[in-house]
């Protein structure tokens, strides 16, 4: 257990920072494995209560099962829960559009309508680098101009790359993480669990006896490894019908943990373009 108790004590010290260098933090919650784990170490952070608004970005196309995991947790967790659904909500499906605009309409654009009525100027993902290679570019502390873009680097003549950083170097190992970002911030994204892998939360989970969705575990020989809507979400072949039968699993299996995702929404070019405008 050495291992996990250093990622926790990282990813404690970023909540904890996230805390105290931001005027109104939030985090975002989708009642998956990853953010009930955020949840939980928000609560290990301060003193058994999370002490920042958590967002639900509800689509209208979610599972039951995610709505009424969600409204237990947050009765028995006491959150300061806010349902956040966009101006397109009832309006747009992944029948009627594209999945890239279904996913831009419905989830980033409810993130913008959120951030900009409750005025958070940091929001906590539960996203980590080995999820897909695209999240793998991200830092801890990631801002977001105006346009919700994420602009690391920009054109400059000379020098031998061309380029310059517009974020400064963070050296995490050190603890030492850039939050002032200039004028043309809208938000800061922090990301507690970049260090994490699907592996170490199970971990966690088993080990906290966190409360999880039931969809996570087999029935029929199926169960889902990650939570989306649900006309874009597929459960992959499994027997696995507890923790420690899906942390063995983990260990063997060669299926990718998304692969019951929609897969043109997974590929390199479109989850680019999708985190380009603000896609967690």
């Amino acid at each position: 257990m050495e291992m996990l108790d250093s990622l926790v004590e990282k990813s404690v010290y970023i909540l904890r920072e996230a805390n105290a260098q931001f005027r109104k933090p939030a985090v975002l919650w989708s009642t998956g494995k990853d953010s009930t784990t955020m949840l939980s170490l928000c609560r290990e952070s301060f003193f058994g209560e999370v002490p920042f608004p958590v967002v639900h970005l509800d689509t209208g196309f979610k599972f039951p099962e995610i709505y009424d995991f969600r409204d237990r947790i947050a009765e028995e967790w006491n959150l300061n829960l806010i349902v956040a659904r966009s101006e397109w909500f009832g309006k747009v499906s992944p029948k009627t559009h594209s999945r890239f605009e279904c996913c831009t309409k419905l989830k980033t654009e409810c993130l913008k309508r959120a951030i900009r009525e409750h005025g958070f100027d940091a929001i906590i993902v539960s996203i980590r680098r080995d999820e897909h290679g695209i999240r793998g570019k991200e830092r801890y502390m990631s801002p977001r101009d105006k346009e919700f873009r994420w602009n690391v680097y920009r054109k400059k003549a000379g020098g031998d790359s061309g380029v310059e950083a517009l974020q400064d170097v963070e050296l995490s190992g050190w603890g030492i993480f850039a939050t002032d970002f200039g004028p043309d911030l809208d938000h800061v994204r922090v990301h507690p669990l970049l260090h994490w892998t699907e592996r170490d939360v199970w971990r966690y989970v088993l080990a906290e006896k966190l409360p999880i969705n039931p969809l996570y575990f087999s029935r029929n020989g199926k169960r889902y490894r990650s939570l989306g809507c649900m006309p874009c979400t597929e459960p992959t072949a499994s027997n696995a019908s507890t923790i420690e039968e899906i942390v063995a699993e983990i260990e063997t299996t060669k299926t990718d943990e998304r692969a019951g995702r929609a897969q043109d929404k997974e590929s390199a070019h479109m989850m680019e373009r999708l985190r380009t405008l603000g896609y967690m």
